[in-house]
């Protein structure tokens, strides 16, 4: 099954800039007073190894997926007509209570202020699904996060590879099993079009840098927390198994 025409509008103007660090100057609020077009720029020398740019940035997008998945997944234990879409978004809330537990508590380790929004073009994603219905919500479930995990897995990958800073390190291996769970239990949907996701992930995006960096919070704003709903029960683990696409 496709992707919808609206969804897949949204997915190729975002497409292939969803999560890709190096895109991201976030503004110097967030514990850095200049930016630059260097992701390897050392802003920080800090207990747990020097912190660059992309480090930064990597925890900030982190935090910004969350912000929108957590609610992807609830829409999807709610409206799902199939089992295996409610329990992708059981996977989705689970997954993202535990990584933003921990992106909390390195970013105040590191001094990184983050976002309390996603970004625009991740609040459009929970736009389109909560506007969805049907079968038409479970395909675009599937494959708009199978897209954007998709997109994140390289950018994770270079960020273990890359950072000096053990903090980061630690972040990059959770994320990097968080979302190898996501694109998992997406595929077991049956749901995703491998020809169409392949097409997103590898489109250069045509909008504005804007559209993919989360709003910065206001002074005094508090954080928002990433809380299962009541009665939540987290989900058995995932056994990847291999799959084309």
């Amino acid at each position: 099954m496709g992707i919808s025409r609206n969804a897949a509008g949204t997915l190729f103007v975002g497409g292939a800039l969803m999560l890709t660090l190096s895109a991201l100057a976030y503004p110097s609020m967030l514990g850095i007073q200049t930016t630059s077009s260097s992701p390897s720029r050392v802003i920080a020398n800090t207990e747990s190894g020097p912190l660059t740019e992309a480090d930064r940035d990597f925890v900030v997008k982190v935090r910004a997926a969350g912000l929108w998945e957590f609610p992807a997944g609830e829409l999807a234990v709610k409206k799902g007509t199939i089992a295996s879409v409610r329990t992708a978004g059981q996977h989705l809330i689970n997954g993202h209570v535990n990584l933003d537990k921990s992106c909390l508590k390195i970013a105040q380790q590191l001094n990184i202020t983050l976002p309390n929004q996603a970004s625009p073009q991740q609040q459009g994603f929970v736009a389109t699904l909560t506007s969805d219905s049907g079968k038409q919500f479970d395909s675009d479930l599937a494959n708009i996060l199978r897209v954007t995990h998709g997109q994140i897995f390289p950018a994770i990958a270079n960020i273990r590879a890359t950072t000096k800073n053990t903090l980061v390190r630690q972040l990059a291996d959770q994320a990097n099993d968080t979302v190898l769970d996501h694109i998992t239990v997406m595929e077991q949907t049956g749901l995703v079009d491998f020809d169409s996701v392949l097409f997103q992930e590898t489109t250069p995006p045509k909008d504005a840098k804007s559209n993919h960096t989360p709003p910065a919070p206001q002074p005094g704003e508090p954080t928002v927390v990433l809380s299962p709903p009541a009665g939540f029960t987290p989900p058995p683990a995932t056994t990847p198994s291999p799959t084309v696409g």
